[in-house]
């Protein structure tokens, strides 16, 4: 699953349009690398924050899904404060949050969330021109547009506010426990680069 597959998905459906380009030029490679380099930064002060080292000293006291739990509450908790900001997109959130420790987990780094984090981010800002978190940015490539109830498109948050999306996050979860059947993070143990926590993790 990915913001692709759920956007055609709503394309088929005929309650969403990719709309035209809305940038020429120069003006496409501009905004795409400005935006790039930004999600990446977001991406990284995000994840180090809630799925870094924080989470690995407070899975070493209360075990690792309790200490997911807590964070990705906190994930979703931080969405609050967004323009256009609903109940479901801060579940979603948190639920993508929770998504991110289970990658974090079956791969033993910190860079599978990040990497995802950020090209999510990406995509719906910039590529797409959709709503992220309740907030539609300048500079984007395409002006999709929502055309249904909010409840499945997301209306104003953007996918983070659709029921649909909460069903694709349980499937991809699956998909993944199925794809990574090996835990790769051990909170106390020493696998994987996570010998040093403040390196890899």
């Amino acid at each position: 699953m990915d913001l692709s597959s759920f956007l055609v998905l709503l394309r088929v459906t005929g309650i969403f349009r990719f709309g035209e380009l809305a940038l020429r030029g120069g003006e496409i490679w501009k905004w795409g690398s400005l935006y790039a380099l930004g999600f990446i930064i977001i991406g990284l002060e995000e994840e180090f924050h809630y799925r870094g080292y924080g989470l690995y000293t407070l899975a070493q006291g209360i075990g690792f899904w309790p200490a997911a739990v807590l964070s990705s509450a906190l994930f979703g908790y931080s969405h609050l404060g967004n323009a256009g900001e609903n109940w479901l997109g801060l579940f979603n959130a948190g639920a993508g949050g929770m998504l991110f420790c289970l990658l974090l987990r079956r791969s033993g780094s910190l860079w599978m969330p990040i990497g995802f984090h950020a090209s999510w981010d990406w995509a719906q800002s910039y590529f797409y021109g959709i709503p992220d978190s309740g907030q539609t940015l300048p500079g984007h490539l395409l002006n999709g547009n929502f055309y249904g109830p909010s409840w499945l498109t997301g209306g104003t948050v953007g996918p983070e506010g659709s029921l649909l999306l909460t069903l694709l996050l349980v499937l991809f979860w699956l998909c993944i426990s199925v794809g990574f059947s090996q835990s790769q993070f051990q909170h106390g143990g020493n696998r994987r680069g996570l010998r040093n926590p403040h390196r890899s993790y």
